[in-house]
């Protein structure tokens, strides 16, 4: 039996006709750069995430670039997160001429350690980045807290994160402004490129709104030094579909992994996701940890059972941060995670079937 890691195709035909009749509409509108229907979602995706603001944006990285401008993050600061996410959370902060400061997370939920966060602080530190890992929410009631009693801000790093939920608030919803990807493999996904940014600071929202239109507050008035980083049309109806489905594909995800929990919970050698008690965990990723997790990757491709590892490599040791000094045993939590962790097919129309096949393979495997 062939399990795709991803499956796109069988989403899209289950929408098809929803999908056709918004892309019409932005093509009988001509409404193809920013225009109306990004601002129908904007308008959306910030009721979801109970925020007053959503600022529709090129992409994930867009979005984490001017939430940082916004708070005017520039050279000669520095910003902490984790050394476990994929690069663009540090690259928008060294774009913004920052620096970003690692430090180790949770070996249970791979998240931001919080007890790890005071020790990291200096004179220059401006803010927090949390990354909601694999679909589950960073502790971040003690991460406001110190945030807080140093008078930094908190931007999370939402990206893998759609609908999750910490004590019952939406991602996003908590720091002082939330980043999202939309990259078509998110859990709300765009047909292309697309990101998001939601706050609750009128303030904040106009300024990254002109951040992401070449610094205009009107056509051809610049106040400031901007960038091109709108949301197209296209992207903006697609997503304004797909967030109608969300909840029904989130607890899909959550079925899914419930399944794989029953499956492989008890199998020696292997380490499943945890659910934290305050976390609504909507499963981006469903990722075990295995001591051979390379090897049991290429047996399980050789059987058409299709997995990857997010992340093989940690930030602190890829060659691009090889500046930063932090050499392998840095972070010690992140870098075994790297080395250990295997991302399991994981999406909301994978079958009960598919799921049984592949637990069923990794423990003849183990």
């Amino acid at each position: 039996m062939k399990v795709p890691f991803l499956d796109l195709k069988s989403q899209y035909v289950s929408i098809k006709e929803e999908i056709a009749d918004a892309l019409q509409q932005v093509l009988d509108n001509t409404a193809f750069a920013g225009g109306k229907f990004v601002e129908e979602f904007e308008n959306e995706f910030a009721a979801f995430c109970n925020c007053d603001h959503a600022i529709g944006v090129g992409n994930g990285t867009d979005a984490l670039w001017v939430a940082l401008l916004a708070k005017d993050i520039k050279h000669g600061d520095e910003v902490i997160t984790v050394p476990n996410t994929f690069i663009a959370t540090a690259e928008a902060i060294s774009i913004c001429g920052a620096t970003p400061v690692f430090i180790d997370v949770k070996e249970d939920t791979y998240n931001m350690d919080p007890d790890k966060i005071e020790a990291a602080i200096t004179p220059k530190t401006k803010a927090i980045i949390p990354v909601h890992l694999y679909g589950q929410m960073a502790d971040m009631d003690p991460i406001m807290e110190i945030a807080k009693a140093h008078n930094l801000f908190v931007i999370e790093d939402a990206s893998q994160a759609h609908a999750a939920q910490y004590k019952g608030k939406k991602a996003g919803s908590i720091g002082d402004l939330g980043c999202f990807s939309f990259y078509p493999g998110k859990n709300l996904g765009a047909y292309g490129e697309a990101g998001a940014v939601v706050t609750n600071d009128a303030n904040l929202a106009a300024r990254m709104k002109m951040f992401r239109d070449h610094g205009q507050i009107k056509k051809y008035y610049h106040s400031i030094v901007g960038w091109n980083a709108r949301m197209d049309g296209f992207q903006g109806a697609v997503l304004s579909v797909k967030l109608k489905h969300l909840e029904a594909w989130t607890e899909a995800r959550r079925k899914n992994a419930r399944l794989y929990d029953k499956l492989l919970g008890n199998t020696a050698d292997i380490v499943i996701p945890k659910e934290a008690d305050y976390a609504r965990h909507v499963y981006h990723v469903y990722s075990i940890r295995t001591k051979n997790s390379d090897q049991m990757l290429q047996q399980l491709h050789d059987k058409d059972i299709y997995c990857a590892m997010h992340y093989p490599v940690p930030l602190h040791l890829q060659d691009a941060y090889k500046d930063l000094g932090k050499g392998k045993g840095s972070f010690p939590v992140a870098e075994i995670c790297a080395e250990q962790q295997l991302s399991l097919p994981m999406y909301p129309e994978l079958t009960e079937e598919m799921i049984t096949h592949t637990a069923s393979e990794i423990k003849k495997l183990l």
